[in-house]
């Protein structure tokens, strides 16, 4: 990869302001269509989920309707499982993962859990494939009280009602090339910091939060997915993207305090999976399959852990 020295936009080690921010989203163009790839196939599971819009997203060309699909049994003795998909636009594995998720597994889970499934909580982002909404801002940073960022501020008033009855919640993200040659150097250049070249890995992790580490969760969903896809080995240094690994691919975070999406729900099983698309051992097919994989590995576990088994 050669290096960066200047990105195209702003002026080096000066933060963007509005005139900035303007002149990206100009260079941000539709590449896909959320209507036709994600809400047709919300549309199609009508009649077996209810379908709840709980927010959308201004946009000058066109409004963005946000959509979560719920289970139909309201039973509020059953706990509750939240999974969440395409907080970042472009990792289309976290969308497509979570739809496949719905329509090939879901039905093996009623009756014992609740399903909360918000499948692409940023369709501006997922149109024009990037990491950021329309205002340059990374949702998944901005899971917070405060929050001026619409997608994330709309999926905590969504998830806010039913607080205390997630067991569970499931947090589906790529980790892709894409981050090391556009995404990381243009958050450098948004911040007016200097760009430090690092390292993507090679095959599926997951997330743990630091704070309520659950290793024998993490653990059951990396044995789940090595059947689908490879396990991202650590780096020379013993990490991942920096960070130590704990366990074989898994890492952790504290997800509240960075104010990402897998901490919003307080629930006691939170993970945020990590696919590598561009891997050459790995088709986009493999990468929705490990997704959906997770969420079923994640989904027995808490059950089977929470009824004594």
């Amino acid at each position: 990869m050669s290096e960066i020295t200047h990105f195209p936009i702003g002026t080096p080690g000066v933060p963007w302001g509005p005139q900035e921010v303007e002149a990206w989203r100009a260079t941000q163009k539709r590449q896909r269509c959320y209507a036709d790839e994600v809400v047709s196939r919300i549309d199609a599971l009508r009649e077996r989920f209810e379908v709840i819009q709980y927010g959308e997203v201004a946009d000058p060309e066109q409004p963005y309707p946000l959509y979560a699909l719920r289970s139909r049994e309201h039973d509020p003795a059953l706990p509750m499982a939240l999974v969440t998909g395409g907080v970042h636009g472009y990792e289309t594995s976290g969308v497509h993962g979570a739809l496949q998720f719905l329509e090939r597994h879901a039905a093996d889970y009623a009756s014992r859990i609740q399903l909360l499934v918000a499948p692409c909580v940023s369709p501006w982002a997922y149109e024009r494939i990037h990491r950021w909404n329309r205002d340059a801002r990374d949702p998944n940073r901005s899971f917070t009280p405060d929050t001026s960022v619409p997608e994330s501020a709309a999926l905590m008033q969504l998830v806010a009602p039913f607080k205390g009855r997630f067991l569970l919640h499931v947090d589906l993200h790529e980790t892709t090339d894409s981050d090391e040659s556009q995404f990381r150097p243009a958050l450098a250049a948004r911040d007016g910091k200097p760009f430090t070249p690092g390292t993507i890995p090679d095959g599926f992790y997951l997330v743990d939060d630091s704070v309520n580490p659950q290793p024998a969760f993490q653990q059951a969903i990396i044995e789940a997915v090595a059947k689908v896809t490879h396990i991202a080995p650590a780096d020379p240094d013993g990490t991942i993207i920096g960070s130590p690994v704990v366990a074989p691919g898994v890492i952790e975070y504290p997800l509240v305090s960075l104010g990402l999406c897998a901490g919003i729900t307080g629930a006691r099983y939170t993970t945020t999976t990590e696919v590598y698309p561009d891997s050459p051992r790995a088709t986009p097919q493999q990468c929705n399959d490990a997704q959906a994989a997770a969420v079923c590995a994640a989904l027995d576990f808490a059950l089977a852990a929470t009824s004594g088994r």
